[in-house]
C-alpha cells in the first residue's frame, strides 16, 4: 500500500513546504484540501494549475486526491451541488488528481430514503462528466452516511465505475460498524482509506497514530490479508483542533507506525484500552 497525508493537518501551508514534508518524511502522496483557505482550490487559474501539476511531478510526490465539500444528499436544487462537483472535477483533471472527495450531507428534514435518492441522482449525473475528465468521485463515510453500509447503499444505486467510496475509519467506528463489515460493504467500490486516531468517541481531538482507540491495526491487517493495494491517507484534523500537536513533528512516527502495521499484518501493534 502507498501512504499519504492530508493538508488538513497543515492548514494554509504553501505547496513547496507541503512537498518538502512529504519527501522528507517518506510519504508517497498528499491529499489536498480543496478550499479557498488553501493554495489549491477551484478558484486558481490555468497557469497556477499547470504549476501545481509540474511541482508534484518534479518532486516525485503524487496528488492522491482533492478533498472537496459538496454535500450530495443536501436538500435543495441539484444544480448548485453539481456545479461545485464539476469545479472540483475540472481542477482534479488539470492538476492530475485521480480522485475527488464529496460528503453525503443529508439533513434531518428528509428521510434516509430521500437522502439516498438525492445523493444517487446527483452522483449519477456527476459520474458522466467525471468519466470525461478521467476522475473518480468518492463518497466519504461521513455525517448522514457514516457507515460503510449507508455509503454503499448510495454508491450501489448509482452503479457507475466513476463513483466509489472513501472509507474514513473514524466515522465507521463512531457509527458502530465493525471493521470487517465496513470493508465488506465498501470493498467493491473502495477508492482509498483515511486513517487517524482519537482518544474516545467523546473526544475526537486528533492524536498521533497508534496512541488512541481507533482499530487501525485491525483495519490495515484486514486490507493486507485481502490483498488490497491502494492508498492509506492520514487525515489529521488540525484545522478544526487548534490545540492539537503540530502534524510535521508527528509525520515520521506516523509513517513508521503504518509501515509496521503493513509489515506485521496489523497484529500486536495496536495499543490496548
Amino acid at each position: 500500500m502507498k501512504l499519504a497525508f492530508s493538508t488538513l493537518g497543515v492548514p494554509g501551508l504553501p505547496l513547496p513546504d507541503v512537498l518538502r514534508l512529504a519527501t522528507e518524511h517518506g510519504y508517497d502522496g498528499v491529499e489536498l484540501r480543496a478550499h479557498p483557505e488553501e493554495p489549491v482550490h477551484p478558484g486558481i487559474d490555468l497557469v497556477q494549475r499547470a504549476d501545481v501539476a509540474a511541482s508534484f511531478k518534479e518532486s516525485g510526490v503524487r496528488i492522491l486526491g482533492l478533498a472537496g465539500y459538496p454535500r450530495m444528499a443536501e436538500p435543495g436544487d441539484d444544480e448548485p451541488v453539481l456545479a461545485e462537483v464539476r469545479a472540483l472535477v475540472d481542477l482534479a483533471r488539470d492538476v492530475g488528481a485521480p480522485f475527488v472527495r464529496v460528503f453525503p450531507g443529508g439533513g434531518t428534514e428528509q428521510s434516509p430514503e430521500e437522502a439516498d435518492a438525492t445523493a444517487a441522482r446527483r452522483l449519477g449525473t456527476a459520474a458522466e462528466f467525471a468519466a470525461d475528465a478521467g476522475v473518480r468521485i468518492l463518497l466519504e463515510t461521513h455525517d448522514s452516511h457514516r457507515t460503510g453500509a449507508a455509503a454503499a447503499r448510495v454508491i450501489g444505486t448509482v452503479g457507475h465505475r466513476q463513483v466509489g467510496a472513501l472509507w474514513d475509519v473514524m466515522h465507521t467506528w463512531l457509527g458502530g460498524e465493525r471493521v470487517a463489515a465496513s470493508y465488506a460493504a465498501l470493498a467493491p467500490q473502495l477508492g482509498y482509506v483515511q486513517v487517524k486516531d482519537i482518544a474516545s468517541a467523546d473526544d475526537t481531538t486528533p492524536l498521533a497514530l497508534g496512541t488512541g482507540v481507533l482499530p487501525l491495526a485491525e483495519c490495515v491487517g484486514l486490507l493486507r490479508r485481502e490483498g488490497w493495494d491502494g492508498w492509506l491517507c492520514w487525515e489529521y484534523e488540525k484545522r478544526w483542533y487548534e490545540d492539537a500537536a503540530p502534524l510535521p513533528q508527528l509525520l515520521s512516527a506516523g509513517r513508521e507506525y503504518l509501515a509496521r502495521l503493513l509489515a506485521t499484518d496489523g497484529r500486536r501493534t495496536q495499543p490496548q484500552g
